[in-house]
Protein backbone atom coordinates (compact mmCIF):
# COMPACT_ATOMS: atom_id res chain seq x y z
CA UNK A 1 0.00 0.00 0.00
CA UNK A 2 2.92 2.57 -1.02
CA UNK A 3 0.40 4.20 -4.25
CA UNK A 4 1.05 7.05 -2.90
CA UNK A 5 4.75 7.44 -2.38
CA UNK A 6 4.71 5.15 -5.82
CA UNK A 7 2.93 8.37 -7.33
CA UNK A 8 5.05 10.66 -5.81
CA UNK A 9 8.53 9.31 -7.07
CA UNK A 10 7.02 8.68 -10.42
CA UNK A 11 6.01 12.73 -10.76
CA UNK A 12 9.24 13.67 -9.63
CA UNK A 13 10.74 13.76 -12.83
CA UNK A 14 7.69 16.07 -14.08
CA UNK A 15 8.16 18.33 -11.64
CA UNK A 16 11.60 18.56 -11.82
CA UNK A 17 13.72 21.15 -13.86
CA UNK A 18 15.19 18.87 -16.80
CA UNK A 19 18.17 19.52 -18.56
CA UNK A 20 18.56 19.35 -22.32
CA UNK A 21 19.02 15.49 -23.91
CA UNK A 22 22.73 17.21 -24.52
CA UNK A 23 23.56 16.60 -20.83
CA UNK A 24 23.59 12.80 -21.38
CA UNK A 25 26.61 12.61 -23.45
CA UNK A 26 28.45 9.44 -21.66
CA UNK A 27 32.19 10.37 -22.47
CA UNK A 28 32.89 10.19 -19.13
CA UNK A 29 34.96 7.03 -17.73
CA UNK A 30 33.74 4.60 -14.86
CA UNK A 31 35.54 6.06 -12.07
CA UNK A 32 36.44 3.65 -10.59
CA UNK A 33 33.57 0.65 -11.53
CA UNK A 34 35.66 -1.55 -13.76
CA UNK A 35 33.95 0.10 -16.98
CA UNK A 36 37.03 -0.28 -18.86
CA UNK A 37 36.25 -3.92 -19.26
CA UNK A 38 33.61 -3.39 -21.51
CA UNK A 39 34.85 -0.24 -23.29
CA UNK A 40 35.31 -0.14 -26.96
CA UNK A 41 31.43 -1.01 -27.63
CA UNK A 42 31.84 -4.45 -28.90
CA UNK A 43 32.84 -6.52 -25.27
CA UNK A 44 28.46 -7.49 -25.33
CA UNK A 45 28.01 -7.63 -29.16
CA UNK A 46 24.79 -10.00 -29.62
CA UNK A 47 24.13 -10.02 -25.99
CA UNK A 48 20.41 -9.40 -25.04
CA UNK A 49 19.35 -8.27 -21.97
CA UNK A 50 15.43 -7.29 -20.44
CA UNK A 51 15.22 -4.54 -17.67
CA UNK A 52 11.76 -4.38 -16.05
CA UNK A 53 11.20 -1.33 -13.66
CA UNK A 54 7.77 0.18 -12.19
CA UNK A 55 9.05 3.89 -14.31
CA UNK A 56 6.58 5.19 -17.06
CA UNK A 57 6.47 8.57 -19.05
CA UNK A 58 9.61 11.21 -18.15
CA UNK A 59 11.28 8.77 -15.80
CA UNK A 60 10.99 5.78 -18.30
CA UNK A 61 12.65 7.90 -21.09
CA UNK A 62 15.49 9.16 -18.81
CA UNK A 63 16.08 5.83 -17.77
CA UNK A 64 16.52 4.77 -21.72
CA UNK A 65 18.43 7.27 -22.27
CA UNK A 66 21.39 5.57 -19.70
CA UNK A 67 20.26 2.11 -20.73
CA UNK A 68 21.00 3.54 -24.43
CA UNK A 69 24.12 4.67 -23.19
CA UNK A 70 25.10 1.36 -21.73
CA UNK A 71 24.29 -0.40 -25.21
CA UNK A 72 26.44 2.13 -26.93
CA UNK A 73 29.33 1.38 -24.97
CA UNK A 74 29.04 -2.10 -24.26
CA UNK A 75 27.35 -3.44 -28.19
CA UNK A 76 24.32 -5.18 -25.87
CA UNK A 77 20.83 -4.72 -27.21
CA UNK A 78 18.62 -3.76 -23.87
CA UNK A 79 15.07 -3.87 -23.89
CA UNK A 80 12.64 -2.23 -21.30
CA UNK A 81 9.56 -3.70 -19.87
CA UNK A 82 7.38 -1.66 -17.09
CA UNK A 83 5.94 -3.35 -14.29
CA UNK A 84 3.08 -0.96 -13.32
CA UNK A 85 2.62 -0.20 -9.69
CA UNK A 86 2.53 -3.37 -8.26
CA UNK A 87 6.15 -4.64 -8.78
CA UNK A 88 5.58 -8.03 -7.14
CA UNK A 89 2.06 -9.18 -9.31
CA UNK A 90 4.22 -8.62 -12.25
CA UNK A 91 7.66 -10.15 -11.57
CA UNK A 92 6.24 -13.07 -9.25
CA UNK A 93 4.52 -14.80 -11.57
CA UNK A 94 7.46 -14.30 -14.54
CA UNK A 95 9.84 -16.04 -11.21
CA UNK A 96 7.36 -18.29 -10.94
CA UNK A 97 7.52 -19.70 -14.80
CA UNK A 98 11.53 -19.27 -15.01
CA UNK A 99 11.29 -16.84 -17.48
CA UNK A 100 12.11 -13.24 -15.03
CA UNK A 101 13.99 -10.31 -17.03
CA UNK A 102 17.34 -10.22 -16.28
CA UNK A 103 17.37 -7.06 -14.14
CA UNK A 104 14.89 -5.82 -12.47
CA UNK A 105 14.78 -2.57 -10.31
CA UNK A 106 12.62 -3.28 -7.18
CA UNK A 107 10.83 -0.27 -5.33
CA UNK A 108 11.92 -1.19 -1.65
CA UNK A 109 14.67 -3.60 -0.10
CA UNK A 110 11.68 -5.20 1.47
CA UNK A 111 10.88 -7.16 -1.63
CA UNK A 112 14.63 -7.45 -2.38
CA UNK A 113 14.65 -9.37 1.14
CA UNK A 114 11.85 -11.36 -0.01
CA UNK A 115 13.08 -12.33 -3.25
CA UNK A 116 16.84 -13.25 -1.95
CA UNK A 117 15.12 -15.94 0.54
CA UNK A 118 13.29 -17.63 -1.71
CA UNK A 119 16.58 -18.08 -4.10
CA UNK A 120 15.35 -15.77 -7.12
CA UNK A 121 18.12 -13.90 -6.99
CA UNK A 122 21.53 -14.28 -8.39
CA UNK A 123 24.23 -12.39 -6.10
CA UNK A 124 26.63 -9.36 -7.49
CA UNK A 125 30.07 -10.63 -9.03
CA UNK A 126 32.84 -9.65 -7.34
CA UNK A 127 33.53 -6.35 -9.88
CA UNK A 128 29.99 -5.30 -9.05
CA UNK A 129 30.52 -5.59 -5.83
CA UNK A 130 34.19 -3.79 -5.82
CA UNK A 131 31.79 -0.97 -7.75
CA UNK A 132 29.21 -0.82 -4.76
CA UNK A 133 32.19 -0.88 -2.48
CA UNK A 134 33.99 2.14 -4.22
CA UNK A 135 31.02 4.28 -4.88
CA UNK A 136 28.46 3.76 -1.97
CA UNK A 137 28.76 4.11 1.56
CA UNK A 138 29.26 0.49 3.93
CA UNK A 139 25.21 1.06 4.74
CA UNK A 140 23.99 0.99 1.17
CA UNK A 141 25.94 -1.76 0.30
CA UNK A 142 24.39 -3.69 3.58
CA UNK A 143 21.19 -2.58 2.45
CA UNK A 144 21.39 -4.41 -0.67
CA UNK A 145 22.65 -7.42 0.90
CA UNK A 146 20.75 -10.96 2.66
CA UNK A 147 22.49 -13.42 4.18
CA UNK A 148 26.15 -12.41 3.44
CA UNK A 149 25.78 -11.74 0.22
CA UNK A 150 24.83 -8.91 -1.84
CA UNK A 151 22.24 -8.86 -4.99
CA UNK A 152 20.99 -5.23 -4.64
CA UNK A 153 22.17 -1.66 -6.02
CA UNK A 154 20.27 1.58 -4.81
CA UNK A 155 20.27 3.23 -8.11
CA UNK A 156 17.84 6.09 -7.66
CA UNK A 157 16.33 7.80 -4.52
CA UNK A 158 14.13 9.90 -2.97
CA UNK A 159 15.28 12.82 -0.74
CA UNK A 160 12.98 13.10 2.35
CA UNK A 161 15.04 15.08 4.37
CA UNK A 162 13.59 18.41 3.87
CA UNK A 163 10.69 20.83 4.49
CA UNK A 164 8.98 23.21 1.54
CA UNK A 165 8.22 26.79 2.66
CA UNK A 166 7.17 29.88 1.39
CA UNK A 167 9.56 32.68 1.52
CA UNK A 168 6.82 35.14 1.70
CA UNK A 169 5.51 34.06 5.02
CA UNK A 170 8.69 33.77 6.07
CA UNK A 171 10.01 37.06 5.49
CA UNK A 172 6.32 38.66 6.55
CA UNK A 173 7.02 36.97 9.86
CA UNK A 174 10.73 38.85 10.31
CA UNK A 175 11.82 34.49 10.62
CA UNK A 176 14.52 32.52 8.78
CA UNK A 177 14.42 28.72 7.78
CA UNK A 178 14.93 27.13 11.48
CA UNK A 179 18.10 24.58 12.51
CA UNK A 180 17.08 22.91 15.14
CA UNK A 181 13.11 21.62 15.81
CA UNK A 182 13.31 23.86 18.67
CA UNK A 183 13.96 27.01 16.13
CA UNK A 184 11.52 25.18 13.71
CA UNK A 185 8.58 25.14 17.50
CA UNK A 186 9.84 28.63 18.01
CA UNK A 187 9.27 29.92 14.50
CA UNK A 188 5.72 28.54 14.12
CA UNK A 189 5.16 30.47 16.88
CA UNK A 190 6.16 33.56 15.40
CA UNK A 191 4.36 32.58 11.75
CA UNK A 192 0.96 31.86 13.64
CA UNK A 193 1.51 35.39 15.18
CA UNK A 194 1.91 37.01 12.02
CA UNK A 195 -1.28 35.89 11.04
CA UNK A 196 -0.74 32.48 8.90
CA UNK A 197 -0.62 29.23 9.98
CA UNK A 198 2.61 27.62 10.11
CA UNK A 199 1.57 24.01 9.01
CA UNK A 200 -0.11 21.75 6.48
CA UNK A 201 -0.32 18.25 8.03
CA UNK A 202 -0.96 15.27 5.22
CA UNK A 203 -2.58 13.24 8.28
CA UNK A 204 -5.15 11.35 6.82
CA UNK A 205 -5.87 8.07 6.29
CA UNK A 206 -4.50 6.98 3.18
CA UNK A 207 -2.07 9.72 3.31
CA UNK A 208 -0.03 9.39 6.78
CA UNK A 209 2.92 8.13 5.46
CA UNK A 210 3.91 11.37 6.00
CA UNK A 211 3.57 11.45 9.43
CA UNK A 212 6.19 8.30 9.52
CA UNK A 213 8.84 10.50 7.42
CA UNK A 214 8.33 13.12 10.19
CA UNK A 215 9.17 9.99 12.63
CA UNK A 216 11.72 9.25 11.49
CA UNK A 217 13.93 12.52 10.60
CA UNK A 218 13.26 13.22 14.53
CA UNK A 219 14.33 9.88 15.81
CA UNK A 220 16.99 9.76 13.44
CA UNK A 221 18.36 12.94 14.57
CA UNK A 222 17.71 12.28 18.19
CA UNK A 223 18.84 8.88 18.84
CA UNK A 224 21.26 8.36 15.75
CA UNK A 225 21.48 5.84 13.31
CA UNK A 226 22.87 2.81 15.47
CA UNK A 227 19.60 3.23 17.45
CA UNK A 228 17.24 3.78 13.94
CA UNK A 229 18.96 0.43 12.56
CA UNK A 230 17.74 -1.50 15.74
CA UNK A 231 14.44 0.26 15.88
CA UNK A 232 13.60 -0.44 12.10
CA UNK A 233 14.43 -4.30 13.24
CA UNK A 234 11.88 -4.28 16.07
CA UNK A 235 15.43 -4.78 18.25
CA UNK A 236 14.59 -2.04 20.40
CA UNK A 237 10.68 -2.01 21.65
CA UNK A 238 8.44 1.20 20.59
CA UNK A 239 7.99 1.67 24.48
CA UNK A 240 11.66 2.94 24.75
CA UNK A 241 12.71 6.14 25.76
CA UNK A 242 14.34 6.68 23.13
CA UNK A 243 10.85 6.98 20.89
CA UNK A 244 9.13 8.33 23.54
CA UNK A 245 11.84 12.01 23.18
CA UNK A 246 11.02 11.83 19.47
CA UNK A 247 7.17 11.45 19.69
CA UNK A 248 7.31 14.71 22.40
CA UNK A 249 9.27 16.41 19.87
CA UNK A 250 6.45 15.70 17.24
CA UNK A 251 3.94 16.87 19.72
CA UNK A 252 5.26 20.07 20.05
CA UNK A 253 5.07 20.64 16.77
CA UNK A 254 2.14 19.12 15.76
CA UNK A 255 0.39 21.43 18.07
CA UNK A 256 -3.52 22.36 16.72
CA UNK A 257 -3.28 25.62 16.45
CA UNK A 258 -0.48 25.33 14.11
CA UNK A 259 -2.02 22.93 11.79
CA UNK A 260 -4.08 24.52 8.83
CA UNK A 261 -7.97 23.36 9.67
CA UNK A 262 -6.23 22.55 13.15
CA UNK A 263 -6.82 18.61 13.69
CA UNK A 264 -10.21 18.34 12.02
CA UNK A 265 -8.71 19.08 8.70
CA UNK A 266 -5.13 17.66 8.89
CA UNK A 267 -6.74 14.10 9.71
CA UNK A 268 -8.54 14.10 6.45
CA UNK A 269 -5.96 15.93 4.11
CA UNK A 270 -4.19 14.37 1.48
CA UNK A 271 -0.61 14.37 0.57
CA UNK A 272 -1.27 16.69 -2.55
CA UNK A 273 -3.94 19.22 -0.66
CA UNK A 274 -1.21 19.44 1.50
CA UNK A 275 0.88 21.27 -0.97
CA UNK A 276 -1.54 22.66 -2.85
CA UNK A 277 -3.19 24.39 0.46
CA UNK A 278 0.85 25.60 1.20
CA UNK A 279 1.32 26.78 -2.34
CA UNK A 280 -1.25 27.12 -4.30
CA UNK A 281 -4.25 28.59 -1.52
CA UNK A 282 -1.35 29.94 0.78
CA UNK A 283 -3.45 28.61 3.86
CA UNK A 284 0.02 27.94 5.36
CA UNK A 285 3.92 28.63 5.36
CA UNK A 286 5.27 25.26 5.81
CA UNK A 287 4.30 21.59 4.17
CA UNK A 288 6.58 18.17 4.67
CA UNK A 289 7.31 16.66 1.08
CA UNK A 290 10.49 15.65 0.11
CA UNK A 291 12.25 16.21 -2.85
CA UNK A 292 9.41 14.79 -4.85
CA UNK A 293 7.09 17.27 -3.73
CA UNK A 294 8.38 19.89 -6.83
CA UNK A 295 5.83 17.56 -8.68
CA UNK A 296 2.55 18.81 -6.75
CA UNK A 297 3.83 22.36 -6.39
CA UNK A 298 4.30 22.46 -10.18
CA UNK A 299 0.62 22.63 -10.98
CA UNK A 300 0.40 25.64 -8.69
CA UNK A 301 1.50 29.33 -9.97
CA UNK A 302 4.55 28.95 -7.85
CA UNK A 303 7.94 28.56 -8.68
CA UNK A 304 10.37 26.09 -7.59
CA UNK A 305 13.19 27.86 -6.38
CA UNK A 306 11.36 31.19 -6.15
CA UNK A 307 8.39 30.77 -4.38
CA UNK A 308 8.62 27.76 -3.09
CA UNK A 309 12.01 27.04 -1.47
CA UNK A 310 13.50 24.22 0.76
CA UNK A 311 15.24 23.59 4.32
CA UNK A 312 17.00 20.92 5.60
CA UNK A 313 15.05 18.74 7.99
CA UNK A 314 15.39 20.74 11.33
CA UNK A 315 18.05 18.70 14.00
CA UNK A 316 16.73 17.28 16.50
CA UNK A 317 19.49 15.90 18.20
CA UNK A 318 23.90 15.44 17.14
CA UNK A 319 22.78 13.81 14.03
CA UNK A 320 21.72 16.20 10.76
CA UNK A 321 18.86 13.44 9.64
CA UNK A 322 18.91 12.39 6.11
CA UNK A 323 16.52 9.90 5.36
CA UNK A 324 15.92 8.27 1.62
CA UNK A 325 13.62 5.91 0.15
CA UNK A 326 14.29 4.74 -3.67
CA UNK A 327 14.81 1.97 -6.30
CA UNK A 328 17.39 -0.63 -5.99
CA UNK A 329 18.72 -2.96 -8.98
CA UNK A 330 18.80 -6.62 -8.71
CA UNK A 331 20.11 -9.63 -11.47
CA UNK A 332 17.19 -12.65 -11.87
CA UNK A 333 19.35 -14.63 -14.41
CA UNK A 334 23.08 -15.64 -15.00
CA UNK A 335 25.15 -14.23 -17.31
CA UNK A 336 27.68 -11.74 -18.28
CA UNK A 337 25.12 -9.14 -19.85
CA UNK A 338 23.24 -9.00 -16.48
CA UNK A 339 26.33 -8.46 -13.88
CA UNK A 340 27.89 -5.99 -16.80
CA UNK A 341 25.07 -3.92 -16.39
CA UNK A 342 24.32 -4.12 -12.78
CA UNK A 343 28.17 -3.20 -12.74
CA UNK A 344 26.94 0.16 -15.44
CA UNK A 345 24.66 1.13 -12.81
CA UNK A 346 26.60 1.21 -9.53
CA UNK A 347 28.79 3.62 -11.90
CA UNK A 348 29.18 7.36 -11.94
CA UNK A 349 29.24 7.18 -15.53
CA UNK A 350 25.55 6.21 -15.51
CA UNK A 351 25.21 8.19 -12.28
CA UNK A 352 26.00 11.50 -14.18
CA UNK A 353 24.01 10.91 -17.11
CA UNK A 354 20.95 10.43 -15.11
CA UNK A 355 21.41 13.63 -12.97
CA UNK A 356 21.89 15.47 -15.62
CA UNK A 357 18.65 14.54 -17.21
CA UNK A 358 16.49 15.93 -13.58
CA UNK A 359 14.22 14.59 -11.80
CA UNK A 360 16.87 12.03 -9.77
CA UNK A 361 19.13 11.79 -6.88
CA UNK A 362 21.48 9.17 -6.15
CA UNK A 363 23.28 7.94 -2.84
CA UNK A 364 25.93 6.86 -4.83
CA UNK A 365 29.21 9.36 -3.52
CA UNK A 366 31.14 10.03 -6.76
CA UNK A 367 28.58 11.37 -8.74
CA UNK A 368 29.01 15.18 -7.52
CA UNK A 369 26.49 17.74 -7.13
CA UNK A 370 27.56 19.62 -10.36
CA UNK A 371 26.38 17.11 -12.49
CA UNK A 372 22.62 17.12 -11.18
CA UNK A 373 20.60 19.39 -13.76
CA UNK A 374 18.39 21.81 -11.18
CA UNK A 375 19.11 23.74 -8.58
CA UNK A 376 17.37 21.74 -6.12
CA UNK A 377 18.65 18.58 -6.68
CA UNK A 378 21.80 20.28 -6.62
CA UNK A 379 21.30 21.39 -3.19
CA UNK A 380 19.27 17.73 -1.87
CA UNK A 381 22.36 15.88 -2.90
CA UNK A 382 24.69 18.05 -1.04
CA UNK A 383 22.91 17.77 1.93
CA UNK A 384 22.84 14.01 1.37
CA UNK A 385 26.18 13.51 0.79
CA UNK A 386 27.42 15.95 3.83
CA UNK A 387 25.67 13.22 6.01
CA UNK A 388 27.48 10.38 4.82
CA UNK A 389 27.50 7.48 6.50
CA UNK A 390 24.76 9.00 8.87
CA UNK A 391 22.00 8.59 5.72
CA UNK A 392 19.42 5.55 6.01
CA UNK A 393 16.79 4.05 4.08
CA UNK A 394 12.70 4.77 5.19
CA UNK A 395 12.29 2.98 8.09
CA UNK A 396 9.00 2.41 7.05
CA UNK A 397 9.23 0.74 4.11
CA UNK A 398 12.20 -1.48 5.99
CA UNK A 399 9.72 -2.89 8.40
CA UNK A 400 6.93 -5.79 7.51
CA UNK A 401 4.17 -4.10 5.54
CA UNK A 402 1.54 -4.56 8.04
CA UNK A 403 3.52 -2.40 10.09
CA UNK A 404 5.16 0.18 8.20
CA UNK A 405 2.97 0.70 4.83
CA UNK A 406 -0.67 -0.11 5.45
CA UNK A 407 -3.76 2.53 6.03
CA UNK A 408 -5.65 2.30 9.02
CA UNK A 409 -2.65 0.32 11.11
CA UNK A 410 0.77 0.35 12.73
CA UNK A 411 2.66 3.35 12.27
CA UNK A 412 0.31 5.16 10.35
CA UNK A 413 -2.74 4.77 12.10
CA UNK A 414 -0.42 5.36 15.56
CA UNK A 415 0.84 8.71 14.70
CA UNK A 416 -2.48 9.74 13.11
CA UNK A 417 -3.70 9.36 16.76
CA UNK A 418 -0.53 11.58 18.12
CA UNK A 419 -1.65 13.98 16.08
CA UNK A 420 -5.65 13.69 17.18
CA UNK A 421 -4.31 13.92 21.07
CA UNK A 422 -0.46 15.14 21.48
CA UNK A 423 -0.34 14.55 25.11
CA UNK A 424 -0.84 10.85 24.71
CA UNK A 425 2.61 9.81 23.98
CA UNK A 426 2.55 6.90 26.40
CA UNK A 427 -0.74 5.61 24.81
CA UNK A 428 0.92 5.95 20.87
CA UNK A 429 3.50 4.15 22.24
CA UNK A 430 1.33 1.24 23.60
CA UNK A 431 -0.16 1.08 20.09
CA UNK A 432 3.17 1.20 17.80
CA UNK A 433 4.36 -1.38 20.21
CA UNK A 434 1.04 -3.80 20.03
CA UNK A 435 1.24 -3.88 16.36
CA UNK A 436 5.31 -4.20 15.48
CA UNK A 437 4.98 -7.16 18.02
CA UNK A 438 2.05 -8.22 16.13
CA UNK A 439 3.94 -8.28 12.44
CA UNK A 440 7.24 -9.05 13.35
CA UNK A 441 6.53 -12.40 14.50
Amino acid sequence: MRGNRRFTAAAVAAGMVLASAAACGGDDDGGGSGDETSAGGTALKGVKIEVAAKWTGTEETNFRKVLQAFEKKTGATVTYASTGENTDAYLGPRIGAKTPPDVAILPQPGLMQQYAKEGSLKPLSADVVSAVGSNYAPYWKELGSADGKTYGVMVKAAYKSILWYRPKAFEDAGVQPPATTDDLVKAAATIRDAGTTPFALAAGPQDSWTLTDWFENVYLSQAGPENYDKLAKHEIKWTDPTVAKALTTLAAIWKPEYLNGGVASATKTKFDESVTQVFGQEKAAMVYGGDFAAALIGTTKAKVGTDAKVFAFPKAGATAPAILGGDVAVALKDGKGAQELMKYLASPEAGKIWAGLGGYLTPNKSVPPDAYADPVAKELVAQLQQAGEAARYDMSDLTPAAFGATPGKGMWEALRGLVQKPSDVKGTQAKLEAAAASAYK
